[in-house]
């Protein structure tokens, strides 16, 4: 019989705030991974949202910009392992755009942590909760995302043009 594990705080009691993030998964392989951690009831945050995807090639910077745009704290693309695409180079492309989407960020005062890359493969249950956990932790650490609290530039920016019309 195995031992009861206690459980894992929650996002909310762990770091004051619950993160909200947002996986852009590959269908035949994190996406399968992360259900294979739902079968074996592998415990983690439960605060990722999935947009599931037949290949990470398909997800474009525009995506994970616009996920932090609606107010994800977080967002990150997940595919299959390196030569194990479906369709041959699409985790290569979407790994080879992250980057440039961390320049972006960087330049418009969001902190380049808050997207990523993994590769996790279908039966890597266990890395896809390690890679979850991980994203949660940094996105607690980088704190809400200052787009969605009104905080950011951006927001400042509008309301000092808005004050200035009145």
């Amino acid at each position: 019989m195995s031992e009861a594990r206690e459980p894992r705080s929650t996002p909310q009691q762990a770091g004051g705030y619950t993160p909200k993030i947002i996986a852009f998964a590959c269908e035949y392989c994190s996406y399968t991974a992360a259900d294979l951690a739902g079968s074996l009831r592998l415990q983690h945050p439960a605060n990722v949202r999935i947009v599931r995807l037949p290949c990470t090639g398909r997800v474009d910077a525009l995506m994970l910009l616009k996920a932090l745009a609606e107010g994800a704290d977080a967002a990150f693309v997940s595919g299959c392992q390196p030569g194990d695409c479906h369709f041959l180079k699409g985790n290569y492309r979407a790994k080879a755009m992250v980057p440039g989407v961390k320049e972006m960020l960087a330049e418009i005062g969001l902190d380049p942590g808050r997207v990523e890359f993994f590769h996790v493969a279908a039966s890597q249950a266990q890395r896809w909760v390690e890679v979850v956990e991980e994203m949660t932790a940094r996105a607690r650490k980088l704190g809400p995302n200052p787009l969605r609290t009104g905080t950011g530039p951006e927001y400042r920016a509008a309301a000092a043009a808005e004050r200035n019309r009145q």
